[in-house]
């Protein structure tokens, strides 16, 4: 046996990780089930081929990696100027958002990757305000780096949209997390509400942390989709972005966080600020060695006119099924949420169950897979939260054989 000091707080997460634990009963079932058709809308993985743009523009920068004139080989830690310059132009400028520039934006592997590593310049006494039910990432990696105390869990409930806002606080924060549109909920954050955050911030001295992966989804011209554009926030935000849905790179891995330069912090207990930029550089090109070439050349592809016209196809198509499923839940009685600028529908279970039974049921009934929402957090008990990442025959085929089952009470 080997005797090695550890990171405690490792020892304080649940044993697996919520995503495993699904994983696992799948598999057993489809073990006693070998002849049975499992239909998974469970998990948030995309179904759709790359756009056509993106894997010729994979293909070409494969071909001039092989060139003496084209190879590349360690590049820029933040990511290249092509596509920080596209980001910028596109995403922020394009909006109106002008107090964003290339240099505040850093090109990563994904944003789950990027949501845990900001905590390395963070400081250990934070307290930390997350929304329950919460992308699990968010409150894992805090108890990672020692904060499992230091957690406050906000509710959000159909009373408040699921949705938390400030005036729900019953002690100060300093570290929050908003995912809008969120995951698991489906739920959108008004511009109102983020303003209030963004005010609760500059006055508490507060950092928030912005998820926007799945911004892309939104239709309702009144909603945000960046966090910039509420004004006051580059004081007190950054913001994290993925392509994996927006362009499908689940597999490819992409995103980027922007971290703007106007966002100034200082140690606790000091009144010399510095910049927050800054230390996520110094973190950056200490630890990470930059997305590869081909990958960012991918992810340039995804702003040309072919790209935006593909992506919003594949967009309209994963819409296409969160509709589908909406519709057909609230057809049969169920109470559902979400769906309609977002990818996700969250569903009250009927009386009688709870969110794992609930799975089960599922599960064993018509070989259907979902997320139990308590795996979400303690107000996620009594949800289950269904993918439409899915093909559309398969939704399709996952509402038919939902309408073979007992109406909801």
């Amino acid at each position: 046996m080997l005797v090695i000091t550890l990171n405690p707080h490792f020892l304080e997460l649940k044993p697996s990780y919520l995503f495993t634990d699904i994983a696992r009963k799948v598999e057993a079932y489809q073990q006693n089930h070998p002849d049975r058709r499992v239909l998974k809308l469970g998990i948030g993985d995309v179904t759709l081929p790359l756009p056509q743009p993106v894997i010729e523009a994979l293909n070409s920068a494969v071909a001039e990696m092989g060139t003496a004139e084209g190879f590349r080989g360690y590049g820029p830690e933040q990511g290249y100027a092509f596509l920080r310059e596209k980001i910028c132009a596109s995403d922020y400028h394009q909006r109106g958002i002008y107090c964003i520039q290339p240099e505040d934006i850093f090109v990563s592997d994904g944003a789950k990757s990027d949501t845990g590593n900001f905590l390395d310049v963070l400081g250990q006494q934070l307290t930390v305000g997350v929304s329950d039910p919460v992308y699990p990432v968010y409150v894992d990696t805090n108890i990672m780096a020692g904060r499992a105390q230091q957690i406050v869990r906000l509710p959000a409930t159909d009373a408040n949209g699921y949705q938390p806002g400030p005036a729900e606080l019953t002690q100060d924060l300093d570290l929050i997390y908003i995912c809008s549109p969120n995951n698991p909920t489906g739920s959108v954050a008004s511009r109102a509400l983020l303003q209030q955050w963004v005010d609760y911030c500059r006055q508490h001295q507060a950092l928030l942390i912005f998820d926007s992966a799945y911004e892309a989804f939104i239709s309702d011209p009144g909603l945000p989709h960046s966090i910039y554009e509420i004004p006051g926030s580059e004081t007190c935000a950054v913001e994290i972005r993925s392509y994996s849905k927006k362009a499908g790179f689940t597999g490819l891995r992409c995103g980027y966080t922007v971290v703007p330069a106007a966002l100034m912090v200082a140690a606790e207990g000091q009144t010399e600020t510095v910049s927050l930029r800054q230390l996520w550089n110094r973190r950056q090109t200490t630890k990470f060695n930059g997305v590869p070439y081909i990958v960012q050349r991918a992810a340039e592809a995804v702003y040309t006119p072919e790209g935006q016209q593909a992506c919003a196809a594949n967009i309209a198509y994963y819409k296409r099924n969160a509709t589908l499923l909406k519709n057909g839940l609230s057809q049969m009685g169920y109470s559902v949420y979400g769906g309609s600028d977002a990818p996700y529908v969250w569903l009250k279970v009927p009386a009688g169950f709870s969110s794992w039974s609930f799975f089960d049921y599922l599960l064993e009934q018509q070989a259907l897979v979902t997320t139990p929402g308590s795996g979400f957090g303690n107000y996620g008990e009594g949800y289950i939260r269904l993918s439409a990442f899915g093909s559309y025959e398969v939704t399709q085929e996952a509402v038919e054989r939902l309408q073979q089952l007992p109406r909801p009470d």
